[in-house]
């Protein structure tokens, strides 16, 4: 039973044999899930049904804000047990978004092993791989037979994150080798580690971005990546489960600013403040940005009076070219941020983006000089030349500004997404009306001379 079916079948609180079983039944996703959805006052009495095991791991699927909920409305004992058997990255990360002195609580009641290890990860900074990474890991020691690392990992070894790899550390701790369970099992149990096991080890420092971990890993196709020290001393992995999630998270952040949303945090179910906070310092910059395209425009207006049609015509620049650079931009920051190019490649993106943008130009200065014409009267109709010419021109300034921006950003070391849509099409706009009416003044200037 899904929680869909949870949810429809008609079960209420009042049945709460009923609804203990199917929740303990479901996957830890979908009660997480349900119990989201449930009213407030709810969710306390739904998470108190599940037995142990499952409540754990129902926890970690919970957002933020339904876990600090949750920690507020347990007992301590139950908050401690559930803390504790967490990983210590998803306790880190739930100790990112509580309150210091809950978070303070806590941590004196877990105990020193898993204190500990919550402390080295939350030292690290944010968005690296020493945050995200997970110090439950398989550890074997040089010298140990395939057998022995079998008998270890079956005593000691039952509660790590993953034992898909297991990672050879010399005395020190240094990350020396890695090798795979399947290597081990299919392997004769009196054979040496070190002859089955590879030093051609796909490592991260604990200083490493986390985009940069997860293009690695998909690069290698790897399951988990170690993590080391300065030192090259093991100290954690990165599992799948974390960088799909930093995939996610980091997509989400880079189309919202691309969209001019915010920093990445909003959901689409957030408060209605968080939702205002967000989004106003973006659309108040915005409009101070148009207040300077309208300014491009401001002192043509004796222009636009004499050629009335250019009230129509003017619009067209600013969706057409806004669109144009849009495209080039989602282009090259999505090629930035998948690692398909770096910086070096500016140039030869440049050239193709131009050789595109010729084709696309003609077109849409043909079509302009088409509409242009239409809908100019006879004596305007000159206009449609100048619209056409500054179409096409405005849109290889559009494609050329798409891929620039995001590179140059990038070559600065800053987030390439931080150049938004609504930020180009406002430059472009007072480019392309720059010149347009600059040619129109003058041709009308030269009209007057002549006559």
């Amino acid at each position: 039973m899904l929680a869909e079916d949870i949810r429809n079948s008609g079960i209420d609180f009042a049945d709460l044999n009923q609804l203990k079983c199917d929740l303990n039944r479901l996957q830890p996703v979908d009660v997480g899930d349900y119990i989201t959805q449930l009213p407030t006052q709810q969710r306390a009495i739904a998470f108190r049904l599940l037995n142990k095991n499952q409540a754990t791991d129902v926890f970690e699927y919970l957002p933020p804000e339904v876990q600090e909920e949750l920690i507020n409305s347990l007992h301590d004992l139950q908050v401690v047990q559930i803390v504790e058997t967490m990983s210590p990255d998803d306790r880190a990360e739930l100790f990112d978004e509580l309150p210091a002195k809950v978070v303070k609580r806590l941590l004196q009641e877990l105990s020193s092993e898993q204190r500990q290890a919550t402390a080295t990860i939350l030292g690290y900074p944010e968005g690296t791989a020493g945050r995200v990474m997970t110090t439950e890991y398989v550890r074997l020691r040089q010298g140990l037979t395939v057998g022995a690392a079998l008998s270890k990992m079956r005593l000691q070894d039952r509660d790590k994150e993953t034992i898909y790899y297991a990672y050879v550390t010399d005395d020190n701790r240094k990350l020396v080798s890695v090798v795979s369970l399947r290597q081990l099992l299919f392997t004769f149990p009196d054979v040496l580690i070190g002859d089955i096991a590879s030093d051609r080890v796909v490592k991260v420092r604990t200083e490493t971005p986390q985009e940069e971990v997860a293009r690695l890993m998909q690069r290698y196709d790897l399951i988990a990546l170690p993590v080391v020290d300065r030192e090259e001393r093991l100290v954690g992995i990165i599992t799948i489960d974390d960088v799909v999630d930093i995939l996610q998270e980091e997509a989400t952040e880079d189309i919202q600013k691309l969209a001019g949303v915010g920093d990445g945090d909003e959901a689409a179910l957030s408060p209605p403040l968080v939702t205002i906070k967000k989004r106003l310092p973006w659309l108040l910059g915005i409009m101070f940005l148009y207040i300077g395209a309208s300014s491009a425009i401001a002192p043509f207006q004796s222009t636009i009076a004499m050629v009335p049609v250019l009230a129509v015509i003017m619009p067209l620049f600013s969706n057409t070219g806004g669109t144009v650079g849009i495209q080039a931009l989602t282009v090259t920051i999505r090629g930035l941020g998948v690692g398909e190019v770096t910086p070096k490649d500016t140039l030869k993106i440049l050239r193709k983006e131009l050789m595109a943008g010729m084709g696309t130009a003609l077109t849409l200065g043909l079509t302009m000089i088409c509409l242009s014409l239409i809908w100019a009267p006879p004596q305007e109709r000159w206009v449609s030349l100048v619209a056409g010419c500054v179409m096409a021109t405005n849109t290889l300034v559009a494609v050329t500004l798409g891929t620039l921006l995001p590179m140059g950003l990038k070559r600065l070391k800053l987030d390439p997404a931080l150049m938004s849509g609504p930020l180009v099409t406002t430059m472009l706009d007072a480019i392309g009306f720059m010149i347009f009416l600059t040619l129109i003044s003058t041709a009308l200037h030269i009209f007057q001379l002549k006559s």
